[in-house]
């Protein structure tokens, strides 16, 4: 790791009685939404996310003709998610919320079968109900959760015979706060982080997406390497626990 300069190393925020490679604790809930055939309601630390799932039997325009459906995701954070009130991001050009959705989009698709849903759309809103630090990186789980709880539905009653995700995706975001590789990491790290990843992985630690990078200067390809693989490795733990809290059978 590259030594800080004297008179340079920054206090470094404390971790609430977890080590510098455990994320925060994790609990979620489904069914949550009953006007929704799937949800979930996600928290990871202080960080709140609501998943919902709709199916629209419409194909998305480039689609059509295809033989594979499609799925596209959508991201808000309501106005006290955050210390400050924030105005409504629907009445934004917000180029970080369209960021966050492609992100979503990409993630989440990397881990379905579509050719199930052919002519059909789904679609995974994500809002945050209460923000800090990690949100897009809790979404990605929160939407996996709420896809799990819509296709073990379909299962259930029939409508599908055959379980459609092939990849189970999450996501954590690792980074260097001073020397330190910490991760998953809140506000008060996010901010004064030199370095930070965020990294979208399969419980199998196959790599989807790594979006991020130096924040107070470059960083040597070993720093950036081990924050790779620390993330890698995070994923797949937090996708384990993720793994118990929906007790859901994969790959019915």
């Amino acid at each position: 790791m590259t030594t800080p300069q004297p008179g340079k190393t920054p206090d470094l925020p404390p971790r609430d009685a977890r080590t510098l490679l455990e994320p925060r604790p994790l609990s979620v809930k489904r069914g949550v939404n009953p006007h929704a055939p799937g949800s979930a309601h996600l928290i990871m630390g202080r960080t709140e996310i609501l998943a919902t799932i709709t199916l629209d039997d419409k194909p998305a325009p480039h689609m059509r003709g295809k033989k594979e459906g499609w799925l596209t995701a959508e991201y808000s954070m309501l106005p006290r998610a955050t210390t400050d009130r924030q105005a409504r991001e629907r009445n934004l050009q917000n180029g970080r919320r369209h960021e966050i959705q492609r992100l979503l989009g990409r993630a989440l698709r990397a881990g379905v079968d579509l050719r199930h849903f052919r002519n059909q759309t789904i679609y995974v809103d994500c809002d945050v109900l209460v923000a800090d630090g990690g949100t897009r990186v809790a979404s990605i789980l929160a939407g996996h959760a709420a896809l799990h709880d819509f296709f073990d539905t379909l299962i259930n009653t029939g409508k599908l015979s055959e379980w459609p995700i092939i990849h189970n995706v999450g996501a954590i975001s690792v980074g260097l706060i001073g020397n330190e590789v910490r991760v998953d990491l809140d506000y008060a790290e996010d901010k004064v982080a030199r370095a930070d990843l965020n990294v979208v992985a399969t419980d199998t630690g196959l790599i989807i997406e790594v979006q991020g990078g130096a924040e107070e200067g470059p960083i040597t390809h070993d720093e950036y390497t081990t924050l790779l693989t620390t993330g890698v490795t995070a994923v797949q733990g937090v996708m384990g626990q993720l793994a118990r809290e929906l007790a859901v059978i994969q790959g019915m």
